[in-house]
């Protein structure tokens, strides 16, 4: 029998990219796995596992996320673990930003983990088990110029697993947070590089979510090197971290992101941007 017989995972944000991966991993270990995304295309479904099933879901809106869980429940059983995934990085400096897509980045980054796992929580509790995964980011360890509101957003995450799972401790319901380094999907196009921030794919990524699912630990680094890296540059002085940033240039790979590269991506993504930034032009005159 697979490993994850009648195991029951939802994930947001399935339709592409790690979710996507992870969802097939899922489900090729057994599990009966549920897709909630706001971008399903028509006949998606069709080329997937058979134990994969998809509703289109937008998580900022809590209502809509309560009612996906509660579709699972009823058409695949009692709800044993959540992904939370689903996750946008519009790139660009703060001071450019335009406020619509600061909020996007915290209704779906942070804002989405957090009634997603309450409304799982209250489904969990009562039968003292279930697992709650949530993917953050190496950008939720470390602060990276060109992404700041993405880093508040991926370290909300990080705080809120390291409270929940302290909460949890003895209830039976596990927590989990991921922490990739870049990962080679869409969100990751135009990117520049780095001899210290090497790119994983997303199967690497979702090889390790199964493991964690199997076997339920809280620190989950893709790759496992970043525990390491991330204990070093914890033990050394600020100033040493800066210099080791800046020499071998992790700092400026979000902030020298390609934007032609990433057109397409920040269109599907974050599709008011351009409006807000032509709306923003006036006032910024205004202020001058």
């Amino acid at each position: 029998m697979p490993a994850l017989a009648g195991v029951v995972v939802a994930i947001t944000g399935g339709s592409r990219g790690i979710g996507l991966a992870t969802a097939q991993a899922l489900a090729a270990a057994g599990a009966t796995v549920a897709i909630g995304d706001l971008d399903v295309p028509p006949g998606w479904l069709a080329d997937q596992h058979p134990a994969v099933r998809a509703w289109r879901v937008d998580v900022t809106d809590q209502d809509a996320f309560a009612g996906f869980l509660d579709e699972v429940e009823s058409t695949c059983g009692p709800l044993d673990v959540l992904i939370n995934n689903a996750g946008i990085m519009p790139l660009g400096s703060l001071g450019d930003e335009p406020a619509s897509v600061a909020a996007r980045q915290l209704a779906i980054n942070l804002h989405a983990v957090i009634h997603g796992s309450r409304d799982a929580l209250r489904r969990m509790l009562p039968r003292g088990r279930g697992h709650i995964v949530n993917v953050a980011s190496q950008a939720g360890k470390v602060g990276f110029p060109g992404a700041a509101t993405y880093c508040a957003t991926k370290h909300g995450v990080v705080g809120l697993s390291e409270a929940l799972r302290a909460e949890l401790r003895g209830s039976g319901v596990a927590v989990s947070c991921v922490m990739p380094t870049v990962v080679r999907t869409e969100l990751a196009t135009g990117l520049g590089e780095s001899p210290l921030v090497r790119p994983v794919t997303p199967q690497q990524v979702a090889d390790a979510i199964t493991a964690v699912v199997r076997r339920p630990r809280f620190d989950v680094y893709v790759p496992r090197s970043l525990a390491v890296v991330n204990r070093l540059l914890a033990l050394a002085p600020r100033a040493l971290r800066d210099a080791l940033l800046r020499i071998s240039g992790a700092d400026r790979v979000l902030a020298r992101a390609d934007p032609v590269a990433r057109a397409g991506y920040d269109a599907r993504a974050v599709p008011e941007r351009g409006q807000d930034a032509m709306a923003d032009r006036p006032r910024e005159r205004e202020r001058r």
